[in-house]
């Protein structure tokens, strides 16, 4: 697209290449986590500080004076990148032509529900959305699922939508990933910055893996193991770990809210990743498809593995070397998925 505007101090003509707005979806447009995310989205934290966007914001029917709201501050923002505003609560009007889809609403686990109620009303909402993104958006589309059970949302709503590789479908543990960088981090006395190389393997659940085996920590310039840097065995394998998959649950007690800006930041991060690609010698952690994996994961699966991204295209990172500890723990999460895989297929019909 070519713009071209006025300079009045020598009244010629200036002219400028800008690219092509992308369309972006956000389902669950009127909740919290929404909220939190699509100011970074429309000023171009995520996709480019030089990427014009369209955001379609779907919701359900009852949350459409919200979504108006939404739709109001985001236009008092201001925004230069931010061409076109779409709130809808129509999936034909929400999925069309989409480059990146981000799948935040779902059915919330409500007092008295059953898992197996909780994964029967979301196949339902995924199976719906895949079959909409099938049906109307680009073959291109990205897609990150960040509404629970995440994984096996990701993998209904990739079921649903034969025609669009599986390798365009992911589903959120980078907050995971974040809260490990994070807790190694703080107990090191460092920036979450010099920690990198942490692994949450598998779903996105409190049986998840986050493995610092792998994890690098710069003190004072040098690159040192994490067990090294911390000098805490007992913690790296015991609190570390259950602190890290349990803090959904102590943010929730303490708010009385679910993790929101922390779960917005880290939708920013794994978009903007698949989006520019990750640094050099880094890896970060993405649930996406199991199949062809060199770790032992079942086959059709979505499960959380250290990815590297290149051209908005990933790739497992192989050759790791799992000891007995990460083992069990790999294969217990990976139960918990076919489980859950297995439930949900059966509500699905395939």
């Amino acid at each position: 697209m070519l713009v071209c505007y006025a300079i009045v101090l020598n009244r010629g003509l200036h002219c400028v290449l800008q690219a092509e707005p992308i369309r972006v979806l956000v389902t669950g447009a009127a909740g919290q986590i929404a909220y939190s995310l699509l100011f970074s989205i429309a000023k171009g934290d995520v996709f480019g500080k030089d990427q014009p966007i369209v955001l379609l914001l779907l919701d359900i029917t009852p949350m459409l004076p919200v979504l108006d709201g939404v739709v109001m501050e985001l236009q008092d923002c201001a925004l230069p990148l931010l061409k076109e505003i779409i709130p809808t609560d129509k999936e034909e009007v929400a999925f069309k032509d989409l480059d990146a889809a981000i799948l935040v609403g779902s059915m919330p686990r409500k007092e008295g529900m059953e898992r197996k109620d909780l994964l029967k009303a979301n196949v339902a909402i995924f199976k719906s959305q895949g079959a909409a993104l099938e049906k109307y958006a680009k073959k291109t589309v990205k897609v990150l699922v960040v509404g629970n059970p995440a994984n096996t949302n990701c993998l209904i709503a990739a079921k649903s939508a034969p025609s669009i590789p599986k390798e365009n479908f992911s589903c959120l543990t980078r907050l995971d990933h974040n809260r490990a960088r994070s807790q190694v981090a703080m107990r090191c006395g460092v920036p979450a910055s010099q920690v990198k190389n942490v692994i949450i393997w598998g779903n996105h659940s409190s049986t998840q893996y986050p493995d610092v085996h792998h994890c690098l920590v710069n003190m004072s310039g040098s690159e040192l193991a994490c067990f090294d840097a911390v000098k805490d065995d007992a913690w790296l394998k015991g609190d570390f770990i259950t602190t890290v998959q349990q803090r959904g649950a102590a943010v929730i007690k303490a708010r009385k809210l679910s993790s929101a800006m922390s779960a917005a930041k880290a939708i920013c991060d794994h978009m903007r990743d698949i989006w520019s690609g990750t640094p050099e010698n880094e890896f970060i952690s993405m649930g996406v498809y199991s199949s062809g994996n060199s770790y032992g994961v079942p086959e059709d699966l979505i499960y959380s593995f250290p990815v590297q991204i290149k051209g908005k295209t990933w790739k497992i990172v192989d050759g790791l070397p799992i000891n007995d500890f990460s083992r069990s723990k790999m294969d217990a999460t990976a139960a918990e998925l076919i489980e859950e895989r297995d439930t949900a297929v059966t509500f699905l019909g395939v």
